[in-house]
């Protein structure tokens, strides 16, 4: 390996330097990328309308960002109140069957979306699912 620097090295450097042209930062924007792909909402702890409300707020507002999938976890449902009411129902009381269920009667979040499928083990596996978005085309 030669330790020299030549005169043309010199003559880049010193006018990579004298330039005010920004170089792009590859790394940032990559990075930009990769944490608008994917977000994530918990449910543990909302009621029912409480639930519906925060998971169609957060798909729209996903959408308007262009994320492309959404994991949402609800929970299995091992400790809710719901089975000491005998008027409520224990299926469908529970948000692991009740969000998905509500995503699936409304018409203007179905549109958005591409699919609804179950989550992987190490994203929260039966007490989770994903929702992959539609891209918003309104965004270039």
């Amino acid at each position: 390996m030669n330790d020299e620097i030549t005169n043309k090295n010199k003559r880049d450097w010193e006018n990579f330097v004298k330039s005010k042209e920004k170089l792009p930062n590859k790394d940032l924007k990559f990075q930009i990328k990769k944490n608008n792909s994917t977000k994530l909402i918990d449910l543990h702890g909302y009621t029912l309308d409480g639930a519906n409300k925060a998971v169609e707020d957060f798909i729209n507002k996903a959408f308007l960002e262009n994320v492309n999938k959404l994991i949402v976890v609800t929970g299995k449902g091992l400790h809710s109140e719901n089975e000491k009411d005998p008027y409520v129902s224990k299926d469908l009381g529970i948000l692991k069957y009740s969000v998905p269920e509500f995503i699936s009667n409304n018409h203007d979040l179905m549109s958005k979306i591409i699919e609804i499928t179950n989550a992987k083990l190490e994203d929260g596996g039966g007490g989770a699912f994903y929702i992959y978005l539609k891209k918003n085309k309104s965004i270039k």
